[in-house]
C-alpha cells in the first residue's frame, strides 16, 4: 500500500528479457532515497506499479515484471535511461498525505493535452472506457504513482492540475502529448462499481424478457421537461 506521494525519481540502468517478463535495475536519485534504504523483498512503487526488490547492487535496485504487469502498464516501454517515480510502501504509523494507492495499475492513459498556466499545468488524459467511468470530479486518481485530484471529466477524457512542486519532483514535469502513463483508479470506486454490476446482473437475471424490454424502452424514452 502506498500514498501516491512520490519520494523521488530513479534512472533505469539495465533491462534484461526473462522467459515470462522483464528484469530491470533502477538507480534512485540521492535526493529521494538510496538503495541502502531498501531491503530484498521490499515493495516499491515504480511509476505506480508495486514491484518487489529482488536484488541490490550497491546503488541500484533490481525488479522483475511479469506478463500481466507488462500488459497493463507502461513498464514494457522502459529503456535504459528512462526516468521513473519511486515510493516505498506505507508504514503503519505514517501520515496518509495522498490517498490509498495499491500499486495495482488498472491500465494506461494517453496524455492528450497540456495547458500551461504560469507555473501550473493542466493535463488532459484519455484512458480506456472501463477506467473512464470510474473517474469523478474532485475524486482521487494515481497517475504514474502520483496521487492527484481529478478536476474535470468529459465523455472520454479527464484532467488534473499539476502544481510546480509536482512538476519538479516527478516524471510528469517532462511528460509530452502522446506519452502513456500508468493509471490506478480509486479503490473505493472500483469496489462500488463491481458490487453494483453484480447486484444489477442478479436483478436482471431474475426478470422476464418482457420486463427487461419494457424497462429499456422506458430508459430510452426522453423524459418530459419539468413543469
Amino acid at each position: 500500500m502506498f500514498t501516491g506521494l512520490v519520494e523521488g525519481q530513479g534512472t533505469v540502468r539495465q533491462i534484461a528479457a526473462l522467459p515470462v517478463g522483464l528484469r530491470f535495475s533502477v538507480v534512485p536519485d540521492d535526493a529521494g532515497f538510496s538503495a541502502c534504504d531498501a531491503a530484498i523483498g521490499d515493495s516499491i512503487s515504480i511509476s505506480g506499479c508495486c514491484l518487489t526488490v529482488v536484488a541490490i547492487e550497491r546503488d541500484s535496485l533490481d525488479f522483475e515484471a511479469g506478463e500481466e504487469t507488462l500488459s497493463r502498464t507502461n513498464l514494457e516501454r522502459l529503456k535504459v535511461g528512462s526516468r521513473v517515480n519511486l515510493e516505498r510502501s506505507l508504514a503503519a504509523n505514517a501520515r496518509l498525505g495522498g490517498h490509498f494507492v495499491q500499486g495495482h495499475v488498472d491500465g494506461v492513459a494517453a496524455v492528450s493535452r497540456i495547458v500551461r498556466n504560469g507555473d501550473w499545468t493542466d493535463m488532459w488524459l484519455t484512458p480506456a472506457v472501463d477506467q473512464q467511468r470510474l473517474l469523478v470530479p474532485k475524486g482521487s486518481v494515481a497517475i504514474d504513482g502520483i496521487s492527484l485530484t481529478v478536476v474535470n471529466v468529459t465523455a472520454d477524457q479527464f484532467s488534473v492540475a499539476l502544481i510546480p512542486h509536482t512538476l519538479q519532483v516527478t516524471t510528469l514535469g517532462s511528460a509530452e502529448i502522446g506519452n502513456l502513463v500508468n493509471l490506478e483508479n480509486d479503490i473505493l470506486g472500483k469496489y462500488v462499481d463491481q458490487l453494483l454490476e453484480r447486484r444489477l446482473s442478479d436483478v436482471f437475471s431474475s426478470l422476464s424478457a418482457q420486463t427487461i424490454a419494457s424497462l429499456r424502452s422506458q430508459l430510452n424514452t426522453e423524459s418530459p421537461p419539468p413543469q
